[in-house]
């Protein structure tokens, strides 16, 4: 399993459950320290600091990880950051960052990851997208645009990828007691329905639930 943002949250989480049930992961993000020691909590797991809205870095990172494990049965699209201020507020430039990280890093890594799938003809590819994608939330307009655009690439990637044998699901979780909030690019957190946040394993469970049986769509919210 291939899992990025997994230095802290839910990809941190996804990780070591999946470790914890026997797989080989291999974990992808920027904070190499952070990254390198959470791999060397989880026997035989693979890190690789990687910048995912890099083309190049994303062909790397399942190269190295075909080279480890010989092959990429998952692919979890975690890393992804918010952008939390009234569309009047937005800076463009803010946007087309978020944008490029939650939207064209997991396009890229599809795209570098299905050859090795088909080959196979199997595999696996989880979105991590957003509840707040599938509502009118003020303030998170920018953020949840960016969460709209990766709903539909994986809606139409699940049609395209079908014949390869290979699922994309779509995970769409509520607030999340991680550290997203607090390296938020621009804003500050929205109120956007109140109730407790939701456990990291808990979105982590879905993952792995979703990886096994393929499901279009799971949302995940506290108490569920």
């Amino acid at each position: 399993m291939m899992v990025t943002g997994a230095s802290s949250g839910i990809g941190e989480a996804t990780a070591r459950m999946a470790h914890a049930q026997g797989m080989h992961v291999a974990l992808a993000a920027r904070r190499e320290d952070r990254l390198r020691d959470i791999a060397g909590q989880l026997s035989g797991a693979l890190a690789v600091p990687t910048d995912v809205t890099s083309r190049e870095s994303a062909v790397a990172l399942c190269d190295r990880t075909v080279e480890r494990f010989g092959t990429i049965d998952v692919l979890v699209n975690n890393a992804g950051q918010g952008l939390h201020v009234p569309l009047l507020e937005v800076d463009p430039e803010d946007f087309q960052v978020v944008f490029a990280l939650n939207v064209l890093a997991p396009l890229m890594l599809m795209q570098a990851v299905l050859p090795v799938m088909a080959r196979q003809t199997s595999g696996a590819i989880v979105n991590v997208s957003s509840g707040t994608s599938r509502r009118v939330i003020p303030g998170l307009g920018a953020y949840a645009a960016t969460k709209a655009a990766l709903n539909m690439l994986s809606e139409v990637a699940r049609k395209e990828f079908a014949s390869k044998g290979v699922t994309v699901s779509l995970i769409l979780p509520g607030i999340t007691a991680t550290e997203f909030h607090h390296s938020l690019r621009a804003g500050k957190m929205v109120g956007g329905g109140g109730g407790a946040a939701a456990a990291p394993e808990l979105v982590a469970a879905a993952i792995l639930e979703a990886a096994r049986t393929g499901a279009p769509e799971v949302e995940v919210v506290s108490g569920r």
